[in-house]
């Protein structure tokens, strides 16, 4: 099998530039974002699992995929990019982020958006999720890069 490289999750709007612990665009933490280029095909992938992890939780908290193989049909037809190693939660975020007010019909896609969210428009539902990711991204940069191991013991 071939060991594919990850692709580098930017999308061209870094905020870490400006002092931005965790990017607003990628929502890799700032280290992240300097040593990407130097960093292992296992660390990439490391990266790349706790942010598809996080993101699709974000997702699921608000639609559900009633039909994956219609949705990456979709995808392919709507030439919009996804990573085919992620989720289908992912793969639905990369339709919203491409075109969220241009679906009338989100089961036309092969998803649903959960019963506390419809009257929601798709464009600020994806808003929120994106909003979301950044949220619980930045918690786990605060949490556990941030912040000192509490359970290590007195260092001296």
């Amino acid at each position: 099998m071939l060991d594919e490289s990850v692709k580098t999750p930017c999308i061209g709007i870094c905020s870490t530039g400006i002092g931005d612990s965790v990017c607003r665009g990628c929502k890799r933490f700032h280290h992240e974002v300097i040593d990407w280029n130097a960093y292992t095909a296992e660390q990439k992938r490391i990266v790349d699992r706790r942010l598809a992890g996080f993101l699709s939780q974000c997702v699921s908290n608000k639609l559900r995929v009633l039909d994956p193989a219609l949705l990456k049909w979709q995808l392919k037809v709507q030439n919009v990019r996804f990573a085919a190693h992620h989720d289908e939660y992912c793969w639905v975020f990369s339709l919203l982020k491409a075109g969220a007010g241009q679906i009338a019909e989100p089961r036309d896609f092969g998803f649903e958006v959960d019963l506390a969210w419809r009257d929601l428009p798709l464009p600020a539902l994806r808003d929120r999720i994106d909003a979301e990711f950044y949220t619980l991204s930045e918690a786990h940069y605060d949490r556990y890069i941030a912040t000192p191991d509490l359970f290590a013991g007195d260092p001296e």
